[in-house]
């Protein structure tokens, strides 16, 4: 009897032994990539606006690839937004871009120069498409935007290919309906009521360019209603990526007072070429991810960056390198 038991234990100690063999060779196979010397050089990262939720995001990312990729230089790109974003990384003068899914779809569907060279990295998070009036303003619709002075955004920002689509499904003719002003996110707030009658702004939430100017209740937002949004569908292409969905009221509380804001929304997206170094972009994607809490500290929206959902790059393949990460993580 004893030497059966024995017999039974040393099957057992001998199963144990290997199934703690296999995960600690599964540990070993996850990390050893990241226990190489990581990849250097130089890459740019086109991003936004000054006081625009890309600058800021683009900042702290360079901030967190320094601290675990010491040997690779970012260089940080200002720009108009989206759509200058995916046609410099498209033609090579960016290596990397953070651009709304729409702008993308927009580029591919134009067949513009390096269309086809466009991949994903990661999905990032949502921006959500803000029209703010000053509080005592008579405007309580898109529809009451005709005849009034409106900031659209810059001609290459992705805001202003959302204001464009919004404006012309309230049936509103972008260059004739309205005096139309291409302010954005630095100067737009600040002169609403002062030159400016309503703002187009789409970004995460919050903005802080916005936010200060929200907190003494001196602005208001206006509402884009679900069946407004089904209208933008009927455009078709890009307009696929928009979808409806409310502006929480703890976004911008000193304006919101406790009231969710109908709008619409669309994800943002960290873009490359096919033709990005793949252990590059490999170390790049794992960063993104692992430097979310900390980036999500000062970005509130890039909080909700997740490897479940950064796969998700729709329009766009993943690039390989993206792929491969993604792949070693997986459950």
């Amino acid at each position: 009897m004893s030497n059966a038991l024995s017999r039974i234990g040393r099957r057992r100690a001998l199963r144990g032994s290997a199934a703690a063999v296999v995960a600690l060779g599964l540990l070993l196979w996850w990390i050893a990539p990241w226990n190489e010397e990581p990849p250097g050089g130089t890459v740019t990262l086109s991003t936004g606006t000054r006081a625009g939720v890309y600058q800021k995001y683009g900042e702290l990312l360079r901030s967190s690839l320094g601290r675990n990729m010491p040997d690779l230089e970012v260089r940080l790109l200002t720009s108009d937004g989206s759509q200058e974003n995916v046609r410099r990384v498209a033609t090579g003068q960016a290596d990397f871009a953070i651009a709304a899914a729409d702008a993308v779809q927009t580029y591919r569907l134009s067949g513009r120069p390096g269309a086809d060279r466009l991949r994903g990295v990661a999905r990032l998070y949502d921006d959500y498409v803000q029209l703010v009036v000053p509080a005592g303003s008579d405007i309580r619709s898109v529809a009451d935007l005709r005849g009034k002075r409106v900031a659209i955004g810059q001609p290459r920002s992705g805001v202003r290919l959302i204001a464009d689509r919004v404006l012309q499904a309230a049936g509103i003719d972008p260059e004739k309906d309205i005096e139309p002003s291409s302010d954005g996110i630095d100067v737009g707030p600040e002169r609403l009521g002062h030159g400016l009658d309503a703002f187009f702004w789409s970004g995460g939430l919050p903005t802080d360019g916005l936010k200060k100017f929200t907190e003494d209740s001196s602005l208001r937002f206006v509402p884009i209603p679900a069946d407004l949004v089904s209208k933008l569908h009927d455009q078709g292409g890009a307009t696929r990526y928009y979808r409806a969905t409310n502006m929480p009221e703890s976004a911008y509380p000193g304006s919101q007072h406790g009231a969710a804001v109908p709008t619409m929304a669309v994800s943002n997206l960290l873009i490359t070429r096919a033709d990005a170094d793949p252990r590059l972009t490999e170390w790049l994607t794992r960063i993104v991810l692992k430097s979310r809490d900390n980036i999500g500290a000062h970005v509130h929206s890039a909080q909700l960056v997740d490897v479940r959902t950064a796969i998700y790059t729709d329009p766009l393949q993943l690039h390989q390198g993206a792929r491969s990460y993604y792949r070693s993580v997986k459950p």
